[in-house]
């Protein structure tokens, strides 16, 4: 065998060398190659080859060794697995390096110290097998990888362990599981100068959502220091959502930024024998994001010129230089999970009873798992976990792989959404919650439990098994009626993965989600974070806004970044915004509120709404609300945000809000912006011509309108009987302002709770002729079709005011 063929340079490989080299280093060549002339940095490095790997077996003779251990497996059996994993990794250890291939290998690595004009350059050693990182197939860390590695003697000794890495427990029980076999998987070692991300930063990229599939996102997760403690769920990183579409226009489309505890990061040591650790994380570290807006957007845009070179979504890992500052990809492979799958069937998974719940922590995917909670803290015990059963451990890695895929849910202390648990939970589709501190404390074993992801981003784990059920709807041929079909989106947990039940956009995103749940102060509180005394209250703000010196710039980011997530989901769709509608008594309830809400008999006509927005004493507030959704408008780009005005009692104060938003820079009809009105108060429909003369549309609001028609205080169950948006009174009321907003030319759509609730409802409504019809996500596909028919018996009727 010619020896060139033992070790190549990153600049001699391409993607289709990947039965030569691997998946990572196949890939890395690719972009050394190919994107490096892009502006992309790709640390430079070589590849041992698989021929190498081959050479070996066959000159020390333990091939045939390895094939004999091979039939004695009985992969039922995690002993046997454990045994045969052993023997093998053993004699490949055994096994004297042939000097031949020493020989090549150290050659190469002086030429690289020498490009990089040091004696021992520091370098990552990573096993790339010829069956990993494929389009359809990617488990993470099958093998071994070592850092900062220094001198001959430590490379030779991590690539002899790589070598042995092949057949450790997990990469033994994936290839049986994926039906490869054992002895035609070569592995390849990828030799690449090390990033000092160990004095910066690191992570990884995907450029898909990897919980729900949404195309147009790239996702960044981020920790100080060396990444390995990302992908080992160590640690709780920053995560940062960029919008593709809107970032190719030149826009600063920076989603959202999470920030991570951070609590360690792994760094170099001088000690060959450990040449990484991890240290506690400063109080500036942990109280900081890892990267700055300029790196995120750079990384992103790096996601998206990968992903065109490969023309698939890719999962990548990057990593800054903190001596340099500058960004380098260190890795890329495919992602197989969420590009794999079929979006033509919707399924969705729903719970039926209610629960109490245990834990909470960042949901991976969206299915329900129930089962018997077992706590294992030592991979040791892996053995006594049974099929079925709920897994709660501290944080898994890829010894846990063989008991993962036989749990019905995974439930972890530590993670992100990007750790070891997440990644093999995503493909395996199993339902795991991440990084919920205390699983493992406050879980029994044996004690029975749901674990929920059907929630939205947030995961809940329940006392006792629920019952839930399973939702699949056919979408390939699924037709659309005349009327629009929009959706009322509350949470932006839920807004990208119900972006794909078919809608027309969104007729009521709400604020008051984003407020109570990402917010959580009032907004005086932060304007005057100054003047309040209340230490504890002060303490409060100070935890919830760490990393904002200015308070106000929270309230402004947080408002932003929930409402820009929903009206990415849609992009292009509208995505109607009603401005804040708490009452009193709601704002007092948020952190800091009760200094500034007075007590009201009945808020629930009382300060809400408009008369808010121009009173001295909220208008400070609302400011910080206009400046959030111009942010969304103008430096995200997401023109397709309208905005809704709630409880708008009179024409003077909608002329009043209108101008204060303009001042703000928020002025109606530039850059197309819409500026609607909700019809909630039988004023708004008495008066709609005038109403119509200063807003651009309405938005019947069924539950205000309900209440105020019929005098029924809604929150009060002494008269909840009387409360029914059937009710002749409203229906007319109802009908009226459709017909009145049709004559002044204007559009008219309802996002009131009614025609989620009752079919015949909506059909009333589109018998009226109404415009768009605002439906709660779970109820879209059920009224479309119930509104498809409806649409079919006008038109035969020829009674259709739409057709």
């Amino acid at each position: 065998m010619p020896q060139k063929s033992f070790v190549l340079w990153f600049s001699q490989l391409g993607i289709k060398d990947v039965p030569l080299v691997g998946g990572k280093n196949a890939s890395l060549g690719e972009m050394y190659r190919k994107l490096t002339p892009q502006g992309i940095n790709i640390p430079d490095g070589f590849a041992v080859t698989a021929e190498a790997y081959f050479y070996l077996l066959k000159k020390t003779e333990i091939e045939k060794k390895i094939k004999t251990i091979l039939n004695s497996l009985n992969i039922k059996s995690l002993a046997s697995l454990s045994s045969v994993g052993s023997q093998i990794r053993t004699l490949i250890l055994n096994a004297n390096f042939p000097k031949e291939l020493e020989q090549e290998i150290i050659k190469f690595y002086h030429e690289l110290s020498r490009k990089y004009k040091t004696q021992n350059v520091d370098v990552a050693v990573r096993s790339s097998a010829t069956a990993e990182d494929l389009p359809t197939a990617s488990f993470a860390g099958q093998q071994e990888t070592y850092l900062n590695i220094r001198g001959e003697k430590a490379l030779l000794a991590a690539c002899h362990r790589c070598f042995a890495s092949l057949f450790t427990n997990r990469a033994i029980s994936y290839r049986e599981d994926k039906h490869f076999d054992h002895l035609k998987i070569g592995l390849s070692i990828g030799i690449q100068k090390m990033v000092r991300s160990d004095k910066g930063s690191s992570g990884v990229m995907f450029s898909i959502d990897t919980e729900s599939g949404f195309p147009d996102l790239v996702l960044i997760n981020g920790v100080w220091g060396l990444g390995e403690n990302i992908v080992q769920g160590a640690i709780n990183p920053d995560e940062f959502y960029v919008f593709k579409p809107l970032l190719a226009k030149g826009f600063k489309s920076i989603l959202s930024r999470k920030m991570g505890d951070k609590k360690i990061k792994m760094i170099y040591t001088t000690d060959p024998a450990q040449p990484t650790k991890n240290i506690a994380t400063t109080s500036t570290e942990r109280n900081n994001f890892c990267l700055n807006d300029k790196k995120i957007l750079q990384l992103a845009r790096w996601a998206m010129a990968i992903e065109a070179h490969y023309k698939k979504p890719m999962d990548l890992e990057w990593a800054k230089d903190g001596i340099s500052g500058k960004l380098y990809i260190v890795q890329a492979r495919p992602e197989t999970v969420q590009s794999q799958k079929n979006y033509n069937v919707l399924e969705e998974y729903q719970l039926l009873e209610k629960g109490k719940p245990i834990l909470s922590g960042a949901a991976v995917g969206s299915k329900i798992g129930i089962g018997r909670a077992r706590i294992i803290e030592d991979v040791k015990k892996i053995h006594e976990f049974k099929k079925d059963e709920v897994l709660a451990t501290d944080m898994t890695n890829p010894d846990w792989e063989p008991i993962m895929k036989i749990a019905s849910a995974i439930v972890t202390n530590k993670g992100g959404r990007t750790c070891h648990a997440a990644i093999v939970s995503r493909e395996l589709g199993i339902p795991c919650i991440v990084g919920t501190g205390q699983a493992t404390q406050l879980l029994k074993n044996n004690q029975e439990i749901t674990v929920s992801c059907a929630e939205g981003e947030k995961g809940y784990v329940y006392k006792k098994t629920l019952k839930f059920r399973v939702k699949k709807t056919n979408l390939k041929n699924f037709r659309r009626p005349k009327t629009k079909i929009m959706m009322n989106i509350g949470s932006p947990d839920i807004a990208f993965s119900s972006s794909f039940i078919p809608n027309d956009g969104v007729g009521l995103a709400r604020e008051e989600f984003i407020i109570n749940e990402h917010i959580k102060v009032h907004p005086l509180a932060l304007l005057n974070f100054a003047k309040i005394k209340d230490k504890k209250v002060k303490e409060e703000i100070s935890q919830i806004t760490r990393g904002y010196k200015n308070k106000k710039q929270f309230f402004i980011d947080k408002l932003a970044e929930g409402v820009a997530i929903i009206g990415a989901a849609f992009y292009p769709k509208d995505v109607i915004v009603r401005l804040s509608d708490f009452k009193s008594n709601e704002y007092a309830n948020l952190i800091g509120g009760r200094i500034y809400e007075p007590q009201e008999e009945n808020p629930m006509i009382g300060w809400r709404g408009a008369s808010r927005y121009y009173s001295q004493l909220f208008r400070p507030a609302f400011d910080l609300e206009c400046q959030a959704l111009r942010k969304v408008r103008e430096v995200m780009g997401l023109k397709n945000t309208k905005i809704m005005v709630p409880f708008c009692r009179t024409i003077e104060e909608g002329k009043k809000t209108i101008k204060i938003m303009a001042e703000n820079g928020l002025k109606r009809g530039k850059d197309n912006l819409k500026i609607y009105v909700m019809c909630e108060i039988p004023s708004n429909v008495i008066l709609a011509p005038e109403f119509a003369k200063i807003f651009d549309g309405f938005s019947i609001g069924s539950n205000d309108l309900t209440q105020l028609a019929l005098g029924v205080d809604r929150d009060s169950t002494l008269v909840s009987h009387i409360y029914d948006e059937r009710n002749a009174a409203v229906k007319n009321l109802i009908r009226t302002v459709i017909e009145r907003a049709k004559a002044s030319k204007r559009k008219i759509g309802i996002c009131g709770q009614a025609p989620s609730d009752f079919p015949d409802f909506a059909q009333f409504l589109v018998e009226c002729g109404i415009d768009s019809i605002s439906l709660n996500p779970d109820t879209v596909i059920k009224t479309t079709i119930d509104i498809l028919k409806k649409e079919a018996q006008l038109k035969k009727s020829k009674k259709f005011k739409n057709g």
